[in-house]
């Protein structure tokens, strides 16, 4: 009996977000390694000709069917002062198939430097794409569905009629970043704003099917200190906004150079009434490759047990054909 608890709290968990005016977008931990999701004015800020990040995330593993997330982006650098990428998310949770997908193009002007040397650098972004969402309305189940003595049965009916069991709708959003590119500092600053949604889109499995997706406010910010040669350490911030739900994240990681082509990272990220966030990884040559795990300290976990979340992540930067003229390209690592 208490697993059916658990799976009834899972779909309402997914599918009451309309009713509580509190819809909140799939997240990733690591949002750092999906920057396309975090703000589009962020897209082709590395030192190469491409980018591509792939992420994972599992969650509520002992709540039936896991909450799965994986998002796949692709960016592109020019000398023309604009930057162009691609990403895809999907998400999907519960018995009832309900799945998550969306698909974005984004485009990020890069040519407001400023400063002596134009070391310090304003981005703008705009993304558009779409949102799909859909459920498999022959697997799920209701409560009319069981009997007591004999327990469920498929052949008996639900009573329940749903108007749609797929909805899509345009969206778009846009984004500002400022970082500090400055070379031989012992501190670079970064900081950017987004809001996605912008097109409001409806949501067509709200009760009236008039709604619209709120707008999702972020805020994001960090500094990159330079502790020696081989080592800097990373504080970050991160805050979101959307309808009445909040998000606020705090966390530092550090950075150590095993070597010229290698090094091993290690921090962790607090998320303000519901967990903290250890994170491990390790860059060699191009490739990054990072592990972070979840533990829930919020009231759901007296519901969800022991379960916590999971991500892993890997991405890889093609490096250029000619080097930048700067001594070191400081970017704006999350």
């Amino acid at each position: 009996m208490r697993k059916k608890y658990k799976v009834c709290m899972s779909l309402l968990l997914v599918l009451g977000a309309s009713k509580l005016q509190a819809q909140v977008d799939p997240h990733f931990s690591q949002y750092y390694i999906y920057p396309s999701w975090l703000n589009p004015a962020l897209t082709g800020a590395f030192d190469g000709s491409y980018r591509v990040s792939g992420i994972y995330r599992s969650q509520w593993g002992n709540v039936a069917k896991p909450f799965a997330t994986s998002g796949l982006s692709a960016e592109f650098t020019t000398d023309k002062n604009i930057n162009a990428g691609v990403s895809v998310l999907r998400q999907t949770a519960g018995d009832g198939g309900y799945s998550y997908t969306t698909a974005y193009g984004n485009v990020a002007y890069t040519g407001v430097k400023f400063g002596k040397e134009g070391f310090h650098r304003l981005h703008l972004g705009l993304q558009a794409g779409l949102i799909q969402r859909r459920f498999d309305r022959n697997k799920m189940t209701f409560g009319s569905q069981w009997n007591p003595i004999t327990g469920f049965s498929g052949n008996t009916a639900s009573g329940e009629t749903f108007s749609r069991t797929s909805a899509a709708a345009f969206d778009a959003g846009a984004g500002v970043m400022y970082f500090d590119a400055t070379p031989g500092k012992k501190a670079n600053f970064y900081g950017g704003f987004s809001v996605s949604h912008l097109s409001q889109p409806d949501d067509k499995f709200s009760a009236s099917g008039k709604e619209k997706f709120p707008l999702r406010y972020t805020v994001h910010a960090g500094i990159r200190i330079m502790m020696s040669d081989v080592f800097s350490l990373t504080p970050n911030a991160l805050y979101l906004k959307q309808r009445t739900s909040e998000e606020k994240m705090l966390g530092a990681y550090g950075q150590y150079s095993v070597s010229g082509e290698t090094s091993v990272m290690a921090g962790a990220n607090y998320r303000f009434k519901d967990a903290i966030s250890p994170y491990i990884g390790f860059t060699h040559k191009q490739w990054v490759l990072g592990a972070s795990y979840d533990i829930n300290n919020s009231d759901l976990s007296k519901l969800a047990g022991t379960s916590n979340s999971f991500e892993i992540s890997l991405s890889v930067v093609g490096i250029r054909s000619a080097k930048t003229p700067q001594v070191e390209f400081v970017c704006p690592r999350l």
